[in-house]
């Protein structure tokens, strides 16, 4: 439990969020596969996250991880060519490239065009940005745990968040027995997969998040979540979804 809350201060102390607009530069991934294949571990679900709007970004934005499943809000500054409004993408890998913030998915880059304007702007592969944090939104879907399929029933357990809401990111996480108060942490083993080689043995379980946002955070309890005869490669609803904002003591982002 020392330990527990240590680590809450530490990243409640540095784990900023500021909604403010960066200027950069966003290019294309020719090649679909690259972003399934993603540091985030997605896999074959990237693509179908958040209508194929995908993306991978710079390490400042994949945050060893953390920024797995972010969200952003994307507008290329051709104004000729672009729209005002932009597109919103979700991080789903890490872009190891100096000279641009992201590495868009054909179709979220398309989507920055006016209308008619999309194979254009596909041609020139790379453009100026606006880009800023935003809120992910699931709407009426729960946050999901996959238990990946390295996971060896009942001592090894290896998980995936899923369908993260609102804008914040996961620092921490425990696992525990339903019922029980002997919590053990888990360690992030790459992206948003999460793992540990003392799982609390059988009987269904429930987790413990550190999630934070800017200079905030909290707990976040999901009670009840995989059941005693968890399976390899099944997604089990957490019944909980984060929906806070960042907090932060920027000049906020005007996106006109």
């Amino acid at each position: 439990m020392k330990f527990f809350i240590y680590l809450m201060f530490i990243v409640f102390s540095t784990v900023t969020a500021c909604d403010e607009c960066v200027l950069s530069k966003a290019a294309i991934y020719t090649k679909a596969s690259s972003l399934s294949s993603g540091a985030c571990g997605y896999g074959s679900l990237a693509l179908k996250f958040n209508g194929g709007h995908v993306a991978a970004g710079v390490p400042s934005l994949y945050k060893d991880g953390a920024g797995c499943g972010a969200c952003y809000q994307i507008r290329c500054k051709n104004s000729e060519m672009c729209s005002k409004a932009g597109i919103k993408v979700m991080l789903t890998g890490i872009n190891k490239s100096n000279k641009t913030d992201f590495m868009m998915s054909s179709r979220a880059f398309r989507a920055m065009a006016l209308p008619g304007k999309d194979l254009q702007v596909l041609k020139l592969g790379s453009l100026d940005v606006e880009y800023k944090r935003v809120p992910c939104d699931y709407k009426r879907r729960n946050m999901a745990i996959r238990v990946e399929e390295s996971s060896k029933y009942p001592d090894y357990l290896a998980i995936q968040i899923l369908y993260q809401g609102g804008q914040t990111e996961i620092v921490a996480i425990d696992v525990a027995k339903v019922g029980s108060t002997h919590w053990t942490y888990m360690t992030r083993k790459y992206g948003a997969v999460w793992e540990t080689s003392r799982a609390p043995g059988a009987g269904p379980l429930q987790f413990r998040f550190v999630v934070t946002s800017g200079f905030d955070g909290k707990n976040i309890w999901a009670r009840n979540v995989l059941p005693a005869d968890w399976k390899t490669g099944v997604i089990y609803d957490s019944k909980v979804q984060i929906d806070d904002i960042a907090l932060d003591g920027c000049t906020p982002c005007q996106w006109n």
